[in-house]
């Protein structure tokens, strides 16, 4: 564990220097003891009629294992244009996990100016450049974690009902296996009903690990009921849960087993949870559906279990 603390480190300061060398005064380092950082970006426009403030904090195990947090400041973003580059950025990060992005992430707010400036070429108003002192509240529903025994209110007739099962492909790294399963689910008494079902397959209930993520969203509340298990394998289920956030999927269980095959794996074990988790996402068609809210995948590529 110590190795990589001091790999993360190393690799994070490589990435300011590479950072200050390529911006110049435009990066910003607001506190260095807790590696939080800003950047003014700007349209490159000579008029510059676009800017935010993209700030980031560092956690101790970025870029290996988790994403860096940021905020976008900036008085005109908000409502949909703000959740469209906040998508965008976490796209970028899930395509490249395990890897540096902060560069990646400027130029994509950049390339989101840019955009933004042929669509609108009126400009925003004359507060815009004050984007690193001034944050908009952004649009939010509450997210509730769910207690084992709290879905009474939401477990009408139809919730008895066990729910389709898709199985992704299995991928192997040194012996250990990895396989991801899906359900649709719209109460945690289906999330339930799922896991029974999973355990009573004898491989999946004899794997080393079997982690669990859900988000189920209810409507009349605008609000999400989620949780998350472990199982044993620490911090994979948060991490499931996060890009469940980050991809906004709703009223969908995952669970990911994993046969442990006798060698550490180190940090690759939770690149290959994530990977099976957004891979069964994709392919059950949560990906295409996340923009319109549909709460139904699509049956394409994944196997049901009978």
């Amino acid at each position: 564990m110590e190795a990589e603390s001091d790999d993360n480190l190393a690799s994070q300061v490589e990435e300011i220097e590479a950072l200050s060398a390529i911006y110049g005064d435009e990066w910003c380092v607001v506190d260095e003891v807790s590696r939080v950082y800003c950047i003014q970006v700007t349209d490159g426009e000579e008029k510059q009629q676009w800017a935010l403030c993209l700030q980031v904090i560092l956690p101790t195990d970025y870029p290996r294992l988790s994403p860096p947090i940021y905020e976008l400041n900036a008085p005109w973003l908000k409502g949909q244009e703000r959740i469209e580059l906040s998508r965008s950025l976490d796209e970028v990060y899930l395509q490249n996990i395990g890897e540096p992005v902060l560069f990646l992430w400027v130029e994509r707010v950049r390339e989101f100016l840019l955009e933004k400036g042929e669509r609108d070429q009126s400009g925003p108003s004359g507060s815009a450049k004050k984007s690193c002192e001034e944050e908009d509240a952004e649009e939010t529903v509450t997210v509730v974690i769910s207690p084992a025994s709290s879905d009474s209110d939401l477990s009408p007739a139809q919730d008895e009902e066990l729910p389709p099962i898709h199985h992704g492909e299995p991928v192997t790294d040194k012996r250990s296996t990895f396989q991801a399963h899906l359900a649709p689910v719209v109460s945690v008494r289906q999330v339930k009903l799922v896991q029974g079902k999973l355990m009573e397959n004898k491989k999946i209930a004899n794997a080393t690990h079997n982690i669990m993520a859900y988000r189920i969203f209810c409507e009349d509340r605008n609000s999400f009921i989620q949780d998350c298990d472990d199982d044993g394998e620490t911090a994979a289920g948060g991490r499931m849960l996060h890009i469940m956030e980050i991809l906004d999927v709703r009223n969908v269980l995952v669970i990911v087993s994993r046969w442990y095959g006798g060698i550490h794996l180190g940090p690759d074990r939770f690149k290959h949870i994530n990977n099976c988790t957004r891979n069964i996402l994709d392919t059950c068609g949560y990906l295409e559906a996340k923009d319109d809210g549909a709460s139904k995948g699509k049956k394409t590529k994944s196997k049901k279990s009978k």
